[in-house]
């Protein structure tokens, strides 16, 4: 007997809500806590659910941790466990990336796909930065590291910096955040997605970006192809749900109904 796929672990509001659930992608060096604020605002519309990505959260000992393809065939499998057939999908940076693969991969399971500065639309990176917060143990030098996340003039969240200490202190951290730093970029680049087969998803579809993002540049926002619609915000960074959470939950539930039509 073949042993059942192992799920992600999973944050979930708005049970109650019913309808077609949004399912939410951390970042890089995340985890799913860093949605609450958006699944709260949410929770009396719709029913949604945040997974801890491979290598991150609760899943840092998740036993295959790097591979792009292979986070997505985690995700694929936690929802096929959990029953999903239909969901909005919500990335933010890496878990952006991971969305616009799955999407590509299974068109006709997306009813919507939002995208907070996804990872994979251009060569651009903060190679540097990156590879410094994946290497972070203390907390002081994560919060030095942070400030560069956010837009010039937004606050860290108040505990945010002890929050990721405290996870990286368990057995294994580190090395799977160094490890899979390395999968996102190549030498000094990021590694890409075809882009310009956004336009074929069945799917509305929203990017949203700060001109501030120290981590992937505003630009990559530009000239998406076909009918996507590009939100960029002033003075924003690149962790838009922390910075802006009103106005991505607005657009996320904007996304959610023109994919419910």
């Amino acid at each position: 007997m073949t042993d059942a796929p192992r799920l992600l672990p999973v944050q979930e509001f708005g049970a109650d809500a019913g309808g077609v659930p949004v399912v939410f992608l951390h970042g890089f060096g995340g985890d799913a806590a860093g949605w609450i604020n958006i699944q709260t605002a949410l929770a009396r519309r719709v029913h949604s659910l945040a997974f801890d990505l491979p290598g991150h959260g609760k899943a840092i000992d998740w036993p295959t941790i790097g591979h792009a393809g292979r986070t997505a065939h985690a995700v694929t499998d936690t929802l096929d466990g959990l029953g999903l057939e239909k969901l909005h999908l919500v990335g933010h940076s890496m878990g952006g990336a991971i969305s616009t693969m799955i999407a590509m991969r299974s068109p006709e399971r997306i009813a919507s796909l939002t995208l907070l500065a996804p990872g994979g639309f251009g060569e651009e990176i903060n190679h540097r930065l990156l590879r410094r917060y994946a290497s972070a143990r203390d907390e002081e030098q994560i919060q030095i590291l942070l400030e560069q996340f956010f837009g010039w003039e937004s606050a860290v969240p108040p505990k945010l910096a002890a929050h990721i200490a405290e996870t990286r202190a368990a057995p294994g951290a580190i090395e799977a955040l160094e490890t899979m730093v390395e999968a996102i970029i190549d030498g000094e680049r990021q590694k890409t997605l075809p882009r310009d087969k956004l336009e074929e998803l069945p799917c509305p579809v929203k990017v949203i970006w700060g001109t501030q993002d120290r981590v992937l540049p505003t630009r990559q926002a530009h000239r998406l192809p076909g009918p996507i619609a590009a939100h960029v915000f002033e003075r924003v960074g690149h962790m838009l749900q922390h910075e802006i959470p009103r106005e991505v939950a607005s657009l996320v539930m904007e996304n959610v109904r023109a994919g419910t039509n």
